[in-house]
């Protein structure tokens, strides 16, 4: 697969719809092209501990930030006719299709790709097939784990190589 959009959520909580944070990475032959990350008011507006010790956005951070379908309207140009790809696509999906019912917005039957899934499948050897230590073994650091942007960059490397 050689082009492509890698997406990565935070949560505020435990609801689907609570996306606090947005990366997408954008490949276009093989060669990562865009790069984007927006802070997302979240609904409902209310930060779980577990969440915020996970990925350190707080209330303070999007007390100002745009709602999911303002930031949407900037992305849907860009991916359009894009395949999504998210390590652990279940998840990302899912906060998408949560986001969008929301919000009420007509939902574009985005096709999705897992990079957990083929991990799971093609290398079988490694200890565990988490963001970190797939990314790891395809050659990238992933520094900065749980901020949406370089985990989507992180999914866009895997994918470069297994998918």
């Amino acid at each position: 697969m050689k082009d492509f959009a890698a997406i990565d959520f935070e949560t505020a909580n435990e609801q689907r719809t609570s996306v606090c944070s947005i990366g997408i990475v954008i490949v276009r032959d093989g060669m990562i092209t865009e790069k984007f990350y927006r802070l997302i008011q979240p609904e409902p507006n209310y930060y779980s501990y577990w969440n915020m010790r996970v990925h350190g956005i707080t209330p303070a951070d999007t007390e100002e930030a745009p709602v999911f379908s303002d930031v949407w309207k900037e992305i849907a140009p860009q991916i359009e006719g894009l395949p999504l790809v998210a390590h652990n696509k279940g998840f990302d999906e899912g906060c998408l299709k949560a986001v969008f019912r929301m919000y009420q917005m007509d939902y574009p039957n985005y096709t999705f790709h897992c990079t957990l899934s083929a991990a799971r499948r093609q290398l079988k050897h490694l200890p565990n097939h988490k963001l970190h230590t797939v990314s790891a073994y395809c050659g990238f650091d992933l520094t900065n784990h749980h901020h949406a942007l370089a985990d989507a960059e992180a999914c866009a490397h895997i994918a470069l190589q297994i998918l």
